[in-house]
């Protein structure tokens, strides 16, 4: 079978598909996964399953982004992973269903993290690659991303009831085989620029690094890997606070957040375009600061409204740094510039916030009793911290109309 052109472009529907039906599977085990693995006897290998994805966040990303850049086609690589993913995930839940032992389940776990982590910004950076107005056109495919997240959530509490059930990674594990399937939907993309001899830094992706020479490039990668830390206390944290203030179905609250980025990646353009970038990336920072603080009054209305501002803090910042890497570096290093992102979110970011985190909510927790207004206003406090950073550190281009 040929390849398409090139110059061949997929349709819009065929991207917001592929967005949706690659975050539901995501939003489906990420966010039930701290209850699933209480229910399972494995509360304390939470904060270290997290953790593998930071890990596999050094390993693969760049790999797998080098690859697309230089040698395969993003979209074969994103078929391979997709695969790969739901193999990996359906044998993670049995580890946990078969009583396999600690040391065993977190290499199952630490193995599909290192085929599932590389997958977002790949899919991202195929995306990108269709567009020809990132500003106004990647911030409403995006949002299919996030109401795919959603769906994914609604569907674990109201039709699998499986808030701490291994049913919703099995379920999750065969969303992935959809994803796989809809790759054959988009034209085979070629790689930016083909490297027949290539040393092993470009082959591990090391050459990306690169671009944090220049200064702007350098502060915008280094605070989405500050910010994620106090971020990665979000999903195991919220759930288990939920879970003592007594909610019922914790990943369909936890989706609250998701609505509000919805609505702030349809806005995304206008207010790229009304504001200097920096008040952009600043205000989802400062946001986060106040999100944490609602979580720390411990009432169920707080953490709900903390909740709900969760899509402003994060897409404010992430979402703008995507479109931000897109149009200020070169094409050649699209999926490397994406990858080295997720690099750093994940891996330095995360595994610190993870690790962190679980030192500080067991520092929070006397005898099974956690103090969340202490543990949120230390969150809060370390984020209020990378607000400052950033506000000093980042100068941009000034407007001259």
């Amino acid at each position: 079978m040929s390849n398409p052109a090139p110059d061949a472009k997929a349709s819009r529907k065929s991207l917001a598909t592929l967005f949706f039906c690659t975050a539901m599977p995501m939003g489906m085990w990420s966010v039930p996964l701290a209850n699933v693995f209480n229910a399972h006897g494995r509360g304390h290998l939470v904060p270290w399953v997290f953790a593998t994805t930071a890990i596999a966040a050094f390993i693969s990303p760049l790999f797998v982004g080098a690859l697309a850049d230089q040698k395969h086609s993003p979209v074969l690589l994103l078929r391979w992973l997709a695969a790969a993913t739901s193999i990996a995930l359906f044998i993670t839940c049995g580890s946990l269903e078969w009583g396999w032992s600690d040391m065993m389940v977190l290499v199952c776990a630490q193995v599909h993290t290192l085929v599932a982590t590389p997958v977002w910004s790949l899919t991202s950076s195929i995306v990108f690659s269709q567009l020809h107005d990132t500003k106004q056109q990647f911030g409403p495919l995006r949002a299919c991303a996030t109401a795919g997240w959603m769906v994914g959530c609604w569907i674990v509490s109201f039709v699998l009831r499986a808030d701490a059930s291994l049913v919703a990674g099995v379920t999750a594990a065969g969303l992935w085989l959809v994803v796989m399937t809809l790759t054959w939907r988009l034209p085979m993309i070629p790689p930016g620029e083909v490297v027949h001899h290539r040393t092993w830094k470009q082959i591990l992706g090391l050459d990306a690094l690169g671009l944090l020479i220049h200064r702007d490039h350098r502060v915008v990668f280094l605070t989405a890997a500050l910010y994620c830390i106090p971020l990665a206390a979000f999903y195991p944290y919220t759930s288990r606070q939920l879970h003592d203030l007594g909610v019922q179905h914790i990943s369909a609250v936890i989706s609250l957040g998701q609505t509000t980025e919805v609505l702030v990646m349809l806005l995304l353009a206008g207010v790229m375009a009304r504001f200097r970038l920096k008040w952009v990336f600043l205000s989802g920072i400062a946001i986060c600061v106040v999100r944490f603080s609602f979580n720390a009054f411990n009432t169920l209305p707080s953490v709900m409204l903390g909740t709900f501002l969760h899509g402003f803090a994060y897409t404010l910042y992430f979402i703008t740094t995507q479109i931000y890497l897109e149009e200020r570096i070169d094409p050649k290093w699209r999926v490397r510039a994406q990858a080295l992102l997720a690099m750093l979110m994940g891996g330095v970011g995360n595994l610190i916030g993870y690790l962190g985190g679980g030192w500080w909510y067991a520092d929070c927790t006397q005898n099974h009793v956690t103090n969340w207004p202490r543990f949120w206003w230390g969150e809060t406090a370390l984020t209020a911290a990378v607000c400052v950073f950033f506000a000093l550190a980042y100068r941009g281009r000034v407007r001259t109309e």
